[in-house]
């Protein structure tokens, strides 16, 4: 249970670890957002004080011709390409909000957003600033001294004249700012038909009249017609639309960057949190060795016991059959006598057989390697066995490869008898058994046992190695079990599987080929 809660707490540390990796990479993320709309307002603000100066070099007499303006905006929208920040739309707006003069694409720009300051869309960011020095009064009156009027030649040209501004003969007839002209004198002409411009008017000419300061072409207005001019064509304010593609590419270049590091952080916590379980799984795992050699050494100490006690056990029965024999043979001995004398024989017999299988099961392996012919091995324990072979008129043949393996001559022996001994228990009179001996790789060989015996249940095929599991009547249930710890002290590996089309085969694995 401490345990576990000491993995929960690692666990929780490590997730609020990552959390807060996230959550600095999130405002780290913010801030470069910012950073990169605030350089989007300072270039507004650097474009619109450049606008200001140029209007204010460009002014004369409180007046801009729109032919003047017009290349200047184009300039700023249409000849940067490489810049850093492209412009798509530049605006100059009256006292109404509406674009007196404009360049670039119209579509992004309408009268809602002259309300908002900044307006951010998905392909550009639009700024409506004021005009420097532009203000408005409490009565609504602005008093920005530039006005933008149409192109110079509308107002020289004779003829633009005669048509637009100078009609005698049509009352209230209106231009295209909407103001009537129809009251204005006709304007002085020289030898070429050019309109004379008027000589500046005396201090406080009109603005004695209540307006303010015109310029020369405008004195034949009235000051009606002059306020009305300057409200529609009056700067009062400027409308930037920037592309922001740069700034989107570096909000998502900065965005993947974050995603990155906080994939990167996230992963190393994970591997923290596997590395802390391994540590925690391998220091359990050194305490389990710890408690398993300590129960081991006292197994072994255990076992030796039990060894030594089925040791001196077998004299005593070796004492108790030879009294039971010779009693049987006494001359004066009744049959019954005789008959409950070889008994005795008989189950000593059975109780030394098992104290011999238990003693060699509990045996410590020590594997002397030497050069064995395994063919030849199989044929020696095959004559061993041909007293039980002849009994049950038995088929046994020895083929495949004659190899040579590396392995404990006694303990190999041991194995061969037990696995042949286990065949003729499990084969029926006239049956068969074949041992063959093959080559699995250059350097491994197999060895099969098969028979064609009553065989062996799926679900037994793992317990027959165990201790004391037997299938036979007369079986000790320690025969196979020597044989799996002889072949696991010796590397190699056993299987017990199905002999079609009946029967059993015993397969030892990687047996080790001698040079």
């Amino acid at each position: 249970m401490e345990s576990n809660r000491r993995h929960q707490l690692a666990a929780g540390l490590l997730m609020a670890a990552w959390l807060l990796v996230v959550g600095w990479q999130i405002e780290e993320h913010w801030r470069v957002v910012e950073a990169a709309k605030s350089d989007l307002r300072s270039r507004s603000h650097e474009i619109a004080g450049t606008l200001s100066a140029v209007t204010r070099a460009l002014r004369f007499r409180g007046a801009l011709f729109q032919d003047r303006l017009e290349p200047v905006l184009n300039e700023l929208v249409n000849s940067r390409p490489n810049a850093l920040v492209k412009l798509l739309y530049v605006g100059l707006l009256n006292t109404d909000g509406e674009p007196v003069v404009a360049v670039g694409d119209t579509n992004l720009f309408s009268h809602e957003i002259a309300a908002e300051n900044e307006h951010w869309s998905d392909r550009a960011v639009i700024f409506v600033l004021p005009v420097e020095g532009a203000s408005v009064s409490p009565e609504g009156v602005t008093n920005n001294p530039t006005v933008v009027l149409p192109p110079f030649r509308d107002l020289t040209n004779s003829a633009a004249c005669n048509r637009d501004f100078y009609r005698r003969d049509r009352a209230g007839d209106t231009n295209a700012t909407g103001f009537s002209f129809t009251n204005f004198p006709a304007p002085p002409t020289n030898a070429a038909g050019q309109i004379e411009l008027p000589a500046p008017p005396p201090d406080g000419g009109d603005r004695a009249r209540g307006g303010n300061r015109r310029p020369p072409w405008m004195r034949g207005m009235t000051d009606a017609e002059f306020k009305a001019l300057t409200a529609k064509r009056e700067l009062h304010g400027l409308v930037l639309a920037m592309s922001t593609e740069n700034y989107r590419a570096v909000c998502t270049h900065d965005l993947w960057l974050r995603a990155v590091i906080a994939f990167f952080a996230g992963i190393a916590a994970l591997g923290a949190g596997l590395t802390w379980r391994n540590l925690r799984r391998t220091a359990e795992l050194q305490i389990r060795l710890v408690r398993a050699s300590e129960l081991n050494s006292h197994l072994k100490e255990m076992n030796l016991a039990a060894a030594g006690l089925a040791h001196e056990t077998r004299n005593p029965l070796n004492l108790i059959r030879g009294q039971a024999q010779l009693i049987a043979r006494l001359p004066d001995a009744s049959p019954d006598v005789r008959e409950k004398s070889k008994i005795i024989m008989d189950e000593t017999d059975k109780v030394t057989a098992q104290l011999t299988e238990f003693i060699n099961y509990s045996r410590p392996r020590e594997v002397r390697r030497t050069k064995i012919a395994l063919t030849a091995a199989c044929s020696e324990i095959v004559r061993t066995l041909s007293y039980d072979i002849e009994e049950k008129k038995l088929r046994v043949e020895v083929s495949g490869e004659p190899l040579a393996i590396e392995a404990d001559e006694q303990l190999l022996r041991q194995v061969l008898f037990n696995l042949l001994i286990n065949a003729t228990q499990a084969v029926g009179e006239g049956g068969q058994i074949i041992i063959e001996v093959r080559r699995a790789s250059a350097t491994e060989a197999i060895l099969e046992v098969r028979d064609d015996g009553h065989g062996v249940a799926p679900e037994n095929r793992q317990e027959i190695f165990k201790p004391y599991f037997t299938t036979h009547q007369k079986g000790t249930g320690l025969g196979l079990a020597v044989v799996s710890q002889i072949v696991l002290a010796h590397g190699w590996e056993i299987f017990c599987v199905a002999n079609d089309p009946r029967g059993t085969i015993f397969r030892l694995t990687h047996l080790k080929i001698a040079a």
